[in-house]
């Protein structure tokens, strides 16, 4: 933190940063956590009342759709967070940071503010389904963009603030099964659950937007934009005085210093990346289980508190690392790249993301 630098108040650029993290990753997880209330308007009417009269109703009855939605959904979520997160990289020069954030939130609100007039209108299963899934690559197409500029401008303070980021990103999943446990206890239909359900979505988005035009407002957050505007006016006049010589030579530099941000934290300490491999171990601790079916691998920890406690480690060491990782990349580049250097680690934590999905249907075959 600069030496002359304003102090926090009341934490409020933390507390801000903390509640944009949330928006990112909340339509995502609330989405993930509405299955129940998507597979139940995928039904075939026909085959639910010839399997009224049954005594017991197989897993057989599911319909096509129901079947794959678990699957297409995954896919229609990961390929465009990946694509748009690189995109996002591009496009800090091509779109201002505000049009940026404060447009991928309003088309969110607006596709949550959708989800939830639908739960209450009819539709043919393969039309809701069909609209899921657009609205799916939607908020993730935005989320993408919303995510890398958030990572973008946590990279011109200092580095602490990319944990708030975090944080509210673990809690999105945390809070959308709150919420849902909450619709549910109230005894309310499934319906009108799913309705109070998405309504509650677009209030926490709502406030992400408030959050986001107060930001500006706030002395700490200013006084670190002004610098970093102060610096690329300064470099931008230093260029002009030079010939065509100078400049190339100029710009050799930088490109090498985009480079060194995937070098350093290894150059530093091996700690930081030997400690990121050790979490490999996790994948056969998971398969071994008590997680049916399976037709391959033994269950070797029956009790489902293996699992829970496997599960508290895995994302407590998640989180931890994800956040050393980073607040340690924009400190290794010049002021004017931290932006940029922000957005690209975005993008290569929607890489992991996105490869971990898809190799979880070669593991779960394993298993």
């Amino acid at each position: 933190m600069a030496a002359n630098s304003p102090k926090d108040k009341y934490f409020g650029v933390w507390l801000i940063f903390f509640m944009l993290g949330l928006g990112t990753l909340l339509p995502w997880n609330f989405f993930m956590t509405a299955t129940k209330y998507f597979t139940s308007r995928l039904k075939d009417t026909s085959v639910v009342i010839s399997s009224a009269n049954q005594t017991e109703v197989s897993s057989d009855d599911r319909t096509v759709l129901e079947a794959i939605f678990n699957n297409v959904m995954t896919l229609c979520a990961m390929l465009p967070l990946l694509i748009c997160t690189c995109l996002n990289s591009f496009l800090l020069s091509l779109i201002s940071q505000r049009l940026r954030v404060m447009g991928s939130l309003f088309v969110i609100m607006l596709v949550f503010i959708i989800t939830a007039v639908l739960v209450k209108v009819p539709l043919e299963p393969f039309h809701f389904f069909l609209s899921t899934m657009v609205k799916i690559v939607i908020i993730n197409s935005f989320g993408a963009v919303l995510q890398g500029s958030l990572f973008g401008m946590a990279g011109l303070l200092p580095a602490s603030y990319t944990t708030p980021i975090m944080s509210g990103q673990g809690l999105a999943g945390t809070f959308a099964a709150f919420a849902m446990i909450c619709a549910i206890a109230s005894g309310s239909e499934l319906q009108d659950a799913a309705f109070g359900y998405f309504i509650t979505a677009c209030v926490v988005i709502f406030l992400s937007i408030l959050s986001y035009i107060l930001l500006p407002k706030l002395e700490f957050f200013h006084f670190y934009q002004e610098r970093n505007t102060k610096q690329i006016s300064l470099e931008q006049n230093s260029i002009s005085l030079m010939n065509r010589d100078a400049v190339a030579d100029q710009k050799k530099p930088q490109d090498v210093s985009m480079l060194k941000i995937f070098k350093k934290p290894g150059k530093d300490s091996v700690i930081l990346p030997a400690s990121i491999g050790c979490r490999l171990v996790f994948i056969p601790l998971f398969m071994l289980c008590n997680v049916h079916p399976r037709a391959h691998l033994p269950v070797v920890f029956h009790h489902d508190c293996f699992f829970i406690l496997f599960m508290i480690l895995f994302a407590f060491s998640n989180g931890y690392l994800a956040s050393l990782c980073m607040c340690y990349g924009p400190r290794n580049v010049l002021p004017h790249e931290a932006e940029t250097a922000g957005a690209i680690m975005a993008f290569f934590l929607s890489l992991g993301l996105a490869l971990g999905a898809a190799l979880s249907f070669l593991i779960r075959i394993l298993v």
